[in-house]
C-alpha cells in the first residue's frame, strides 16, 4: 500500500500539473470508486463537473483537491491506486476507474485492485487556522479525514501530545505506529525501518517507553521518510507510480522490511520475522532486544 512518502510524491506532481484545473467532464468507470458517495458514480460525476481544482493537500495516506465551491475531492489510493496526468485523447487504460477532463488534459485514477476511492466531501475547521494538511495553507480538511492524526512530516505535529498517547497505551509500539489516529502516514514498511533504526523491538509496549525513546522512534520515521521522498517513495512492483508513470526506488535502500534471513546491516545477525497485531515485522533480535515476558515467535 502507498504510504506517506508515496502519497506526497503524487501530491507534489498533481500540484504542479493540475492546480487551476477546470473539470469540464467527469467519468466514474467503476462503482467501487464511488462507493462512499450516496447516489454512486452518477452523483459523484455531477458533483465534480464544472468545479475547479485550486490546489492539493495531504495528511498521512489521504490526499485531497481543494475545489472552488469550498468542498474537497478526496483521493485514497488503497493498495494500487495511481493518479496519472495524460492527454485527453489518450485511450483509457485497462484498470482506469475515473477520468477528469480539462481541455487537452485529463486526470486519471487507475486502480487495479479497486481498494481505492474518490469522494466529494465538505471541508470542516477554520479556514484561517493552522494548515490542516501539507501542501496548502487552508486550515480546513475534509470531514472524512477529521479523525486522522497529523502526519510525521507535518511541522505542526504536537510531539508532546503524541508521547502522552503512546505512554498511556499498553499496546505494542508497532501497533501504535500503525494507528493513524495517533500519527498518520506510517505503514508496515516505514514502521519496520524506524524501529530498526531506533533499535526498538516492535513488541515493546508504549507504556514501557521513555519520552526520549518515543521521540527517537518518530524521528527515525521522519528521517527514513525524508530519504524515501528524495527517491520517489518505495516501489516493489509496477502498481505504485507517480503522476508521470515513473516508479519509486527507495526499496533498494531498505534496512529491515522484507529482509528476513539476510544479515542485519548493523551487526550481521540474520533478520527474523515476528507477527505484531496481525502484521509481519522484520527485526534483528540482537539490536532490537525482545521484551521480557514476550511470547513472540521469531522465524527466519
Amino acid at each position: 500500500m502507498p504510504e506517506l512518502p508515496e502519497v506526497e510524491v503524487v501530491r507534489a506532481g498533481l500540484a504542479e500539473h493540475t492546480s487551476n484545473f477546470l473539470i469540464e467532464d467527469a467519468a466514474i468507470r467503476h462503482p467501487r470508486t464511488a462507493r462512499h458517495t450516496v447516489g454512486g458514480p452518477q452523483a459523484l460525476e455531477r458533483s465534480l463537473r464544472g468545479r475547479a481544482i485550486l490546489g492539493w493537500a495531504v495528511r498521512g495516506k489521504y490526499l485531497w483537491a481543494l475545489l472552488d465551491d469550498d468542498t474537497a475531492l478526496v483521493v485514497h489510493l488503497g493498495m494500487s491506486g495511481q493518479m496519472l496526468v495524460r492527454p485527453s485523447d489518450a485511450p483509457p487504460s485497462k484498470h482506469e476507474r475515473a477520468t477528469l477532463t480539462s481541455g487537452g488534459r485529463s486526470l486519471r485514477f487507475v486502480d487495479q485492485r479497486t481498494f481505492g476511492y474518490l469522494r466529494a466531501d465538505q471541508l470542516v475547521g477554520d479556514r484561517a487556522g493552522v494548515p490542516a494538511g501539507r501542501g496548502d495553507a487552508d486550515g480546513r480538511l475534509p470531514a472524512c479525514v477529521s479523525h486522522v492524526g497529523r502526519d510525521v512530516l507535518d511541522p505542526h505535529l504536537d510531539m508532546a501530545s503524541v508521547c502522552r498517547q503512546v505512554q498511556s497505551s499498553a499496546r505494542a509500539v508497532k501497533a501504535i505506529l500503525l494507528d493513524q489516529t495517533v500519527v498518520s502516514g506510517v505503514g508496515n514498511i516505514y514502521a519496520d525501518e524506524a524501529l530498526w533504526a531506533a533499535q526498538v523491538h516492535p513488541l515493546r509496549r508504549g507504556n514501557e517507553l521513555s519520552k526520549p525513546k518515543i521521540e527517537q522512534i518518530y524521528g527515525a520515521c521522519r528521517l527514513v521518510m525524508e530519504r524515501a521522498l528524495t527517491q520517489g517513495g518505495t516501489s516493489f512492483d509496477s502498481l505504485y507510480v507517480n503522476v508521470n508513470g515513473e516508479s519509486g526506488y527507495f526499496s533498494r535502500s531498505l534496512s529491515a522490511y522484507g529482509r528476513v534471513g539476510r544479515p542485519c546491516e548493523r551487526c550481521g545477525t540474520p533478520m527474523r520475522k515476528v507477527v505484531v497485531a496481525g502484521r509481519s515485522s522484520t527485526v534483528c533480535v540482537k539490536c532490537q532486544k525482545v521484551p521480557r515476558g514476550s511470547l513472540a515467535a521469531h522465524k527466519g
